[in-house]
C-alpha cells in the first residue's frame, strides 16, 4: 500500500494558526463522558449533541468586507435574505456547515466569484 499524502496550498505556519483555538482534549473529554452517561443509562444516543469545533464568524463583518448587500450575500450561500438578517442581529446562528463556509470566504474571497457562478 502506498504512503498517503497531504498536500496543501496553505503553509505550515497557516495550518497550525487555523488549529491554534481548538482544544482536542476537551472535545475527546466530552465525546468520552457522552460516551459514558450513554452507557449508564442516562443519555439517549438521539439526544447526545454533536460539538464540533467551528470557527469565530461576524456575519455582519465578513459581508461588509466583500460589499455585499444582505440580499446578495443570502443569495451567494443559497439562503433567504431573512435568514441573514437573523445571523447578523442575533435571532439565530448559522448552521454548522454555513458557518465553515462564511469563514473559507472570509479568508479567500476568490470563493464568491466562484459561488456566484454555481
Amino acid at each position: 500500500m502506498s504512503d498517503l499524502r497531504f498536500e496543501s496550498s496553505l503553509s505550515i505556519e497557516e495550518i497550525e494558526d487555523n488549529f491554534k483555538n481548538t482544544d482536542f482534549f476537551s472535545g475527546i473529554m466530552d465525546g468520552l463522558n457522552e460516551a459514558l452517561a450513554y452507557e449508564k443509562g442516562k443519555a439517549k444516543a438521539e439526544t447526545i449533541a454533536r460539538k464540533r469545533s467551528l470557527p469565530d464568524i461576524d456575519v455582519a463583518q465578513v459581508r461588509n468586507s466583500l460589499c455585499m448587500t444582505q440580499k446578495s450575500f443570502a443569495a451567494m450561500l443559497g439562503v433567504s435574505c431573512r435568514t441573514v438578517e437573523a445571523w447578523e442581529c442575533g435571532k439565530s446562528n448559522p448552521a454548522p456547515t454555513a458557518v465553515k463556509l462564511i469563514y473559507l470566504i472570509s479568508n479567500d474571497h476568490s470563493l464568491v466569484q466562484k459561488l456566484q457562478n454555481v
